[in-house]
């Protein structure tokens, strides 16, 4: 499984830096380094939808205040 973040600018003000550190955190906490590569990506076109995830192509809109959700609803219970 394949998850890039934007670190665009807008999305960087929105807050990626943090999502990225959580997903990094979540990712060790659960074992999955094997299994999920996280990623960065500049500007992905959505800048208004911000902050832009995808998982193996799939779009996603997620903040640092959701992204525990996200990552139980769209990596863990898909792994």
């Amino acid at each position: 499984m394949k998850i890039t973040v934007c670190i665009g600018s807008s999305c960087h003000i929105k807050g990626s830096r943090q999502v990225v550190e959580q997903l990094q955190y979540l990712i060790h906490e659960n074992n999955l380094g094997d299994k999920v590569e996280l990623g960065g990506t500049f500007c992905m076109g959505k800048c208004q939808q911000g902050v832009c995830v995808t998982v193996d192509g799939k779009f996603f809109s997620v903040s640092p205040e959701t992204v525990k959700d996200f990552f139980n609803e769209n990596v863990l219970a898909k792994v």
